[in-house]
């Protein structure tokens, strides 16, 4: 597996490079690195570090985080639904549309969470300002309560001493 990781990274780098329309010697100058050393990696015979990738992503004039996805240095993203791996795959899109493309993608996923963040935010507040109103409720109805009920025995106690008492008559 590992020999196909190498292998579809030296294949991305030639077909970065051809759309480019960058030669091997050129890419190779540009990148620092000696031109055999380009053309092994191509042929998937050398495994490139992140540092090599870096700079031959800055020859070709794209992403590093590209070229290490495609390395199998970092993970693509797990929540992107498949749309980043589709775009960085399609050899019909230069590498700039590509990054561009991604960039509005990435805008649009960031917006939406916002969004359903500060949507959870509100139900929470809701149901706290809800939570609140019941315990104001419950506690404004058990006050109630007692007063009623000490209301009643205050009446009941007096009617008791009332009823006990002989009022004189003049």
């Amino acid at each position: 597996m590992r020999n196909e990781t190498v292998k579809s990274i030296g294949d991305y780098i030639r077909e970065q490079r051809e759309q480019a329309r960058i030669s091997v010697r050129q890419l190779a100058q540009q990148a620092g690195v000696s031109n055999p050393y380009l053309s092994q990696i191509e042929r998937g015979l050398r495994k490139p570090s992140a540092d090599i990738l870096q700079q031959i992503a800055k020859g070709l004039r794209i992403s590093a985080e590209a070229l290490y996805v495609q390395a199998g240095i970092l993970e693509d993203r797990p929540a992107d639904s498949g749309v980043r791996s589709a775009l960085l795959a399609d050899p019909e899109l230069s590498e700039r549309q590509k990054q561009v493309l991604i960039e509005i993608y990435e805008s649009f996923r960031k917006e939406n969470a916002a969004v359903a963040e500060a949507q959870s935010a509100e139900a929470e507040a809701a149901r706290a300002a809800a939570e609140a109103a019941a315990e104001m409720k419950a506690s404004k109805s058990s006050w109630s309560d007692a007063t009623a009920e000490a209301e009643q025995d205050e009446r009941s106690g007096d009617a008791g001493d009332v009823s006990g008492q002989t009022i004189p008559s003049d």
